[in-house]
């Protein structure tokens, strides 16, 4: 569906509206099936850059560290997200490696680069090269990060060996679970408020 200026089409029943004037904090809703239209996009440059920074770090950390060490009977291993993958493959099942893999590491890390990529121009009121086709391609990313799920699922899966092992975590899940925080705050912001900003007349050549 085609918009035409100063209107705004619901994503859930395709009905049109006048683009509302949003305050700080302002979300609208579709009236008739109640589906996010829009939402004030707030200080896009203050706020969302730094916790995308930090939130590389911590991804960085949560990558790069054991998750978890288990001591068992005088023995003890630790893995990192990648170990755990390569076991997963290894064990036959190729199909739950390549998930894990994709929505626990390669999508949440496309989306921060995506970021990044756009916000730091913006301290310049400047479109980055590929703006239009990045914003879209976040869009389409932001179903598909489940740091939260596989968190949860390795919380999980600690309590029920602490009965069996010894299980000491390890930098990787403190590094998870901030991570799980600042990335609730980042994708919080509406890719859609990317077109909301204004541009300086040279920026609009990059895009």
């Amino acid at each position: 569906m085609v918009e035409v200026p100063d209107t705004i089409a619901c994503e859930g029943c395709d009905a049109v509206y006048d683009k509302p004037e949003l305050q700080p904090r302002d979300v609208a809703r579709c009236p008739r099936c109640g589906a996010e239209l829009d939402r004030h996009s707030g200080d896009l440059r203050r706020r969302i850059l730094p916790l995308t920074v930090a939130s590389l770090i911590m991804f960085a950390i949560a990558n790069l560290f054991p998750i978890v060490e288990i001591e068992l009977q005088g023995k003890s291993s630790q893995t990192t997200l990648a170990g755990a993958v390569q076991v997963l493959a290894q064990e036959g099942m190729s199909l739950v490696a390549l998930l894990v893999l994709a929505t626990t590491l390669l999508f949440p890390l496309l989306q921060l680069c995506i970021l990044a990529w756009l916000l730091v121009p913006l301290r310049n009121a400047k479109r980055a090269p590929g703006f239009a086709m990045l914003v879209r391609a976040m869009q389409a990313l932001r179903p598909w990060g489940m740091i939260e799920v596989f968190l949860l699922g390795v919380l999980v899966a600690i309590i029920k060996l602490s009965s069996m092992a010894t299980v000491v975590p390890g930098p990787a899940l403190w590094a998870f679970m901030v991570l799980t925080v600042l990335l609730t705050a980042v994708l919080s912001f509406d890719p859609r408020g990317f077109w909301q900003v204004e541009f300086d007349p040279d920026g609009e050549q990059a895009a």
